[in-house]
């Protein structure tokens, strides 16, 4: 890529990466309000039926999912001008959704700099082996990775585990400023939980908490997954790997219903999140719809998006996502079989 053509694409979707204060503000106006009111109602439900409470939650799941993105933007320094105002917000919303803000953003910067690198896998991105990679793998690898990649593990038993467990813990790796917030992160989720213990009863907030943090981790790992997995996703290994391409070709566009993009703050137009993680979400559409950049960019529907529960390994020799039915022309057992 020529360097007129770097400087055509920035100058693009610069107008894009200003944030404007009362958009922000508006923003969590509209999440917050209804999220209390939904709890407000959640907790007046359990005096009625259990099963009211959890058709709210799926509800309150979404509004959560909505709230991860303002989190999200907060760590691209994106959602206000003011980086004091993306820290502030960031902490809180952190503490609502259970994840510790430096430490999660640290790992998702490196997502941004190595994502569709296939030399760079591991950091902030779901387990993907190449063919030739699963079919060198010891038996023991294989049935971890077929687990793993099971949509059970995926979207049912690990999301839970991630934001319950995995998140109360530092990264190995983090600095001191990452391993300071999940510890503060850790010290807010208490306050709340000892506050809302007192408010509502210990008991009424878990009976609450665990099915909207539930349903909205589940759909959070689905957005992700989908946004790097689907059908003609670009990946490469490093050196022929290039950046416009990756945020073009390697990040979908989810079009969702309207109901749904609102829910998920804009975050199906990932392709553009990629090409600039500096665009808050509230101005993600406008940059799509209102520049020819992405008019070649096709979009990933919701029916068509249900296709990626099949990709499982990369074939690099076709350039394309396939399943484990691909190993068949391989004659490769299935890790169980004796």
């Amino acid at each position: 890529m020529s360097g007129s053509e770097n400087i055509s694409w920035q100058q693009v979707v610069a107008q894009y990466q200003i944030p404007h204060r009362w958009r922000a503000i508006w923003q969590l106006v509209n999440t917050f309000i209804p999220y209390a009111g939904l709890w407000y109602l959640m907790v007046q439900s359990l005096e009625i039926s259990y099963a009211l409470t959890l058709a709210l939650s799926v509800v309150a799941g979404g509004l959560l999912v909505r709230i991860f993105i303002i989190f999200h933007d907060c760590g691209h320094g994106s959602f206000f001008k003011s980086q004091k105002a993306n820290g502030f917000w960031g902490y809180i919303t952190g503490v609502l959704i259970l994840t510790p803000g430096y430490h999660w953003w640290h790992k998702h910067a490196q997502h941004h700099a190595t994502s569709g690198d296939l030399d760079s896998r591991g950091i902030g991105d779901v387990w993907t082996m190449t063919v030739q990679e699963y079919l060198a793998a010891s038996r023991w690898t294989r049935i971890k990775y077929r687990i793993s990649r099971h949509p059970i593990c995926l979207f049912v038993i690990g999301p839970p585990i991630l934001f319950f467990i995995l998140h109360r813990i530092p990264w190995k790796k983090s600095g001191p400023r990452a391993m300071h917030s999940v510890h503060w992160t850790n010290v807010g989720i208490l306050a709340v939980a000892v506050a809302m213990g007192l408010l509502i009863g210990l008991k009424a907030y878990l009976v609450i908490l665990l099915p909207v943090i539930c349903i909205a981790a589940a759909a959070g790992v689905w957005l992700f997954y989908v946004q790097h997995q689907f059908e003609g996703v670009y990946w490469e290994r490093r050196e022929q790997w290039d950046y416009l391409s990756e945020a073009l070709h390697g990040s979908s566009f989810y079009k969702l219903p309207r109901v749904l993009q609102w829910f998920t703050g804009n975050i199906g137009f990932h392709h553009i999140h990629h090409l600039s993680p500096r665009i808050p979400n509230y101005y993600l559409e406008r940059c799509h719809y209102e520049t020819g950049l992405f008019k070649d960019v096709k979009p990933v529907t919701l029916l068509s998006s249900l296709k990626s529960l099949r990709f499982t390994l990369w074939d690099e020799e076709n350039h394309q996502l396939v399943g484990f039915n691909y190993l068949k022309r391989f004659a490769v057992p299935h890790p169980g079989a004796l």
